[in-house]
């Protein structure tokens, strides 16, 4: 028989195209219609261990990918949201979430897939109405998703009548550890669990290859898809590198558990596909399904001992930023008003260290072009903004019992102090966001003009780090101090915009490079402005 290779290989390439677009489309819709509630989930339901793995398997069917969500993990670990331990719940988790699209692929819906295609592109073109959108494109997802797999199936058909496949299938058969690895491989190359799985299944119901050969690629499929949280980690703090190996180690100590049982764990199988009638695709759902759902079970209890074994294998220092509040305890309020103030001004002082420290990332950012700099920035952003809202809750509360005059004025004093420090985080976001402006369109900014920003951020940073110790110390020379600096902050940014316009004259300059350079230090001055406010509020407290 004849096999016309390049038709073979083009439906398959093209089928794995297809269906790769539908998964991201549909993890893509999903998350538009489930919102920012995803990160809610997580931070909500991972208190304890067991919570996190079913906020894990929650979150992997609603992005429909178990990286999506070690990778979501991976940022809340490092921004002080989760503990280590609360994170290995939710890795478990995602890995039995992320089996539903091989139960989804199992359902035999292949006949109807250019139709439900049809229809989810109707939802995305004619409704203007943002959740109908998002639906069409989970619609359009799953048509993909289908369609994509029929085409790599009719690609892999004449596969069965190959000698050389057979031959593989069958070693594969013999040396199950050689399934493992094509399964590993498949997976870092495609980057997507499910599309192994979908390729399996398959040949599965093609009878182009044995279950006993299946299941091995399917266990590596598994340690295949850990590649995504380790690319994510590099380069991340500690914790997440921790994260990463967490899904690693669960992963790989599940194949080799499995791998060692792999007779009765078939002979398993085949029991549920007889029993529960099930068809070829269906019968690896339900492999995959059983064999996270069990690796799971086998390795909760020892969540402790793999926390303390990754931190032992990634040594150093947790660098988390802790978003959540320490001095607030609500007990203060009841007993007295004067000691809850002070907690809230605790917190403040510890609020204005975070915020000094997102302006030396992003100067470090400006200076390195690192990314690792701008996240780092970015999540002290979020962590100020976190802080905002704790604090300022809690000074509500305060006010609510009865403040003398004294209180009364510094409850007001901490009210915009809190406002202040939380703009300052607004502002360095923004300057970020100039930097990446910068380095993705490839904008030059001349060697003048670095030094004036790097004096600029120089100074406006001595000035946030004497108001914040001002606050903290209430001491006016301090404060007064600061009332100057500004001044001086002022005073920089007219002559550096004046310097810069007549480079920009001279044709030093072009005219993104000045974009970027007006609004870096017009941003820089009104953080300066901002810690002038805190200063003065300190000048009036007294």
């Amino acid at each position: 028989m004849e096999i016309d290779v390049q038709t073979l290989i083009f439906e398959f390439i093209g089928g794995l195209g297809i269906f790769l677009l539908g998964i991201k489309y549909m993890g893509d819709g999903l998350q538009k219609s489930a919102g920012d509630r995803l990160r809610e989930i997580l931070d909500r339901f991972t208190s304890n261990p067991f919570l996190g793995v079913l906020a894990g398997i929650v979150v992997t069917i609603l992005i429909q990918s178990s990286s999506g969500t070690t990778v979501l993990t991976v940022g809340l670990v490092s921004a002080g949201f989760m503990t280590l331990r609360q994170a290995i719940g939710v890795i478990m988790g995602a890995n039995i979430g992320t089996t539903v699209t091989a139960f989804i692929i199992g359902i035999d819906v292949g006949a109807y897939s250019l139709p439900i295609l049809a229809i989810g592109a109707l939802m995305i073109f004619f409704f203007k109405h943002q959740k109908v959108t998002a639906i069409g494109q989970v619609v359009f997802g799953f048509g993909s998703l289908f369609y994509g797999l029929e085409l790599m199936s009719s690609g892999m058909k004449p596969l069965r009548s190959l000698e050389a496949f057979q031959e593989l299938t069958l070693s594969m058969s013999e040396h199950s550890v050689l399934g493992v690895v094509i399964g590993v491989l498949f997976t870092v190359i495609v980057q997507s669990s499910s599309a192994t799985i979908g390729i399996l299944q398959g040949l599965y119901s093609e009878g182009a290859i044995r279950l006993d050969a299946a299941l091995p690629v399917l266990f590596g499929d598994n340690i295949g898809t850990t590649i995504t949280a380790i690319i994510a980690s590099l380069g991340a703090t500690v914790a997440a590198r921790r994260a990463a190996a967490v899904h690693v180690i669960f992963n790989l100590v599940g194949t080799t558990v499995f791998l060692l049982l792999l007779h009765p764990f078939t002979q398993y199988v085949m029991f549920l596909q007889e029993k529960l009638m099930l068809n070829a695709e269906m019968t690896i759902a339900f492999a995959h399904g059983s064999f996270n759902i069990l690796n799971t079970i086998v390795q909760f209890p020892f969540i402790g001992l793999l926390a303390w074994m990754v931190t032992k294998l990634v040594p150093g220092k947790d660098t988390t930023i802790e978003y959540k509040p320490k001095h607030l305890d609500p007990i203060f309020i009841q007993q007295s008003s004067a000691l809850a103030l002070d907690q809230a001004k605790a917190e403040i002082v510890r609020m204005g260290e975070y915020a000094y420290q997102g302006m030396e990332e992003t100067s470090l950012y400006l200076s390195t072009n690192q990314t690792k700099h701008a996240e780092m920035a970015l999540q002290i952003e979020g962590a100020l903004n976190s802080l905002d809202r704790s604090i300022t809750d809690y000074l509500i509360d305060i006010s609510g019992g009865s403040l003398s005059e004294f209180e009364s004025a510094k409850h007001t004093v901490l009210m915009d102090t809190v406002r202040d420090i939380e703009r300052i985080g607004d502002h360095f976001e923004n300057v970020v966001e100039l930097i990446d402006y910068k380095i993705s369109n490839k904008v030059v900014i001349t060697d003048r003009a670095q030094e004036d920003l790097n004096n600029m951020f120089d100074l406006t940073m001595s000035t946030v780090k004497q108001a914040i110790k001002a606050l903290d110390t209430g001491n006016r020379e301090e404060a007064l101090a600061v009332v100057q600096k500004e001044d001086q902050i002022d005073k920089m940014e007219r002559s550096y915009r004046k310097k810069h316009i007549i480079r920009m004259n001279e044709g030093d300059c072009s005219v993104s490079a000045g974009i970027v350079f007006v609004d870096i230090i017009s941003n820089l001055e009104r953080i300066g402005d901002h810690a002038v406010n805190i200063a003065e509020a300190v000048l009036e407290d007294h």
